[in-house]
């Protein structure tokens, strides 16, 4: 009995694994589709908000990328190795938040330097859009898997999700409130604050790994 229970527990990890697999896989392509199609389409309208916002998500491929690499390992791994490996992708997926909020401080700081308006695009509205709505979903998907199985890495790359989801939401109100109110340091403005949404998950990550000493 004790025997048939644990077989099922490992078959379920197993399976939650794969799912985890994935989302990750699905995430770096969205991303990368995401990519391509922003920095062409922004740069054939000219709009530096789209380019930038594609470049945004070639970066956070990363910690999808880091993901693919952690659960192609699969569940069947001692645990010492299961958890030598889990600490060394959460790790990674941190470093991605430093990297990612040092990118968009960079844009931000340029755009409010020289007071770059965010150019109308309905393409690039509709790009938000879309990543508006996939986005929350993945969160929430890849979160519950994280916390299920207990994978910090999954949670913090979940988080990373979040962030582009935010990034989305910036994008638009750039747009909006600079069509609206001539207000063209929203979107800068806006991207300063996910700058430091961004360095405090990549620093509470690192910090959870640093408690649990691995």
């Amino acid at each position: 009995m004790e025997n048939s229970i644990k077989e099922k527990e490992f078959l379920n990890t197993n399976s939650l694994h794969k799912k985890a697999l994935y989302l990750s896989v699905f995430t770096v392509s969205y991303n990368f589709v995401e990519g391509v199609i922003s920095v062409l389409l922004g740069s054939l309208s000219g709009s530096v908000a789209l380019v930038g916002f594609g470049l945004d998500s070639f970066i956070e491929s990363l910690s999808g990328g880091v993901m693919i690499w952690r659960f192609t390992r699969g569940s069947k791994l001692p645990p010492e190795e299961e958890a030598r490996i889990e600490s060394k992708a959460a790790k990674l997926v941190a470093y991605t938040f430093f990297i990612l909020s040092a990118y968009i401080l960079f844009v931000s700081l340029k755009k409010l330097y020289l007071r770059e308006h965010p150019e109308p695009s309905v393409f690039g509205l509709i790009i938000a859009v879309v990543s508006l709505i996939v986005m929350p979903l993945l969160f929430y998907l890849k979160y519950r898997i994280g916390k299920t199985i207990g994978s910090r890495s999954l949670v913090a790359d979940s988080k990373q999700t979040l962030a582009c989801m935010y990034l989305s939401l910036a994008l638009l109100a750039g747009l909006g409130f600079n069509y609206l109110y001539g207000l063209w340091w929203a979107d800068p403005a806006a991207g300063l604050v996910i700058v430091v949404l961004l360095i405090r998950e990549g620093y509470e990550t690192l910090k959870e790994e640093r408690l649990c000493g691995c």
